[in-house]
């Protein structure tokens, strides 16, 4: 599981305060059943005076008959859970109760993270990312190929639009499987509307699905933020651009869409170059001709991506306009 520090840390805390939230509510659940009981007062009373019997006889601080403690907590406990039954309480009203029975609310069972320590991780780094809602729609469960025509092919290549859109899915789940050994990078390129943005979410949440940081960005608020934590210098800026440069993934779309400028090119270099450099995976999405790429962002940007990412262009007819010709299936 791919954590970083202030993600497990922040998960942890949310499990100390489950604790500590449950063990309250013991409080008030035992301090209600007793004012209307009182025989419970006295059996807990009397449970832990057994306790402090049981030692005292054992240290040889206390004369009397041994007894067998466990025998004499069970019969009080019995008598408990029958008041309790009797009036209308469950059996273990007075118990401390969990969230996750599993772990009692810790996130391990021995050394092994816990199954809802694993879900919260998740819905961590699902809330982190950026895109948490649209991924419910928009994910390899509803790709389709039907939107791309074998019958139209880009003058460049050759290449048909749905033979781009088979590479570019192929590529895409290559990616994913190897994530883990290694790191990689798709530069998705091509007219509006050829489901470049779509690619990205497929991605993005087979790899939240699997416990790594995803973080997305449309060029301009990137570089926006980026603007922030150079100018402004405000904390949660820099934490924020601190995570572009180590999370797991980072996905930047749109490229283009912004109002490039020295800093924007610059700032997209030291991103990319940085990223490489730490094998650290990143996805960029563009309008651009690769001609226009290089020409915005310099030839310097043009071959970091280049020498390091994997092309994919995606050819065809606007999908938007075609689910909307098709009634929006």
């Amino acid at each position: 599981m791919s954590l970083k520090n202030f993600q497990y840390d922040a998960l942890m805390r949310n499990y100390n305060q489950k604790q500590l939230l449950q063990k309250h509510q013991q409080d008030e659940r035992i301090r209600r059943a007793e004012e209307q009981l009182p025989r419970l007062r006295e059996i807990r009373r009397e449970i832990a005076g057994l306790g402090l019997l049981k030692a005292r006889l054992l240290l040889g601080a206390q004369k009397g008959d041994d007894f067998d403690l466990a025998e004499k907590i069970q019969a009080l406990s019995l008598e408990k859970a029958e008041i309790l039954r009797a009036n209308g309480y469950p059996a273990d009203y007075l118990d401390l109760h969990y969230d996750c029975p599993l772990c009692k609310d810790t996130g391990y069972i021995g050394n092994e993270k816990c199954t809802c320590f694993r879900k919260a991780a998740v819905d961590l780094l699902y809330t982190q990312s950026n895109i948490r809602d649209i991924l419910d729609t928009e994910n390899f469960a509803h790709f389709s190929f039907d939107y791309y025509s074998s019958e139209i092919t880009d003058p460049a290549t050759g290449i048909t639009s749905l033979e781009s859109a088979r590479n570019a899915y192929d590529k895409a789940w290559d990616l994913i499987e190897k994530f883990r050994e290694e790191a990689g990078n798709l530069f998705i390129y091509g007219e509006t509307g050829v489901g470049k943005t779509y690619l990205t979410h497929c991605i993005a949440k087979e790899l939240l699905d699997r416990s790594f940081f995803v973080l997305y960005f449309t060029s301009f608020d990137l570089f926006d933020l980026l603007s922030k934590n150079a100018f402004e210098k405000d904390s949660e800026s820099a934490d924020m651009a601190a995570f572009v440069y180590d999370c797991d993934l980072l996905i930047i779309d749109d490229l283009g869409t912004e109002l490039t400028n020295s800093f924007v090119s610059s700032q997209l270099f030291c991103c990319i170059n940085e990223r490489i450099m730490n094998k650290k995976s990143t996805i960029i999405s563009t309008n651009l001709t690769l001609a226009d790429f290089m020409e915005a962002y310099s030839e310097r940007t043009f071959s970091r991506v280049t020498s390091n990412y994997t092309m994919l262009k995606l050819v065809g007819n606007d999908i938007r306009i075609q689910k909307k010709l098709l009634g929006g299936k």
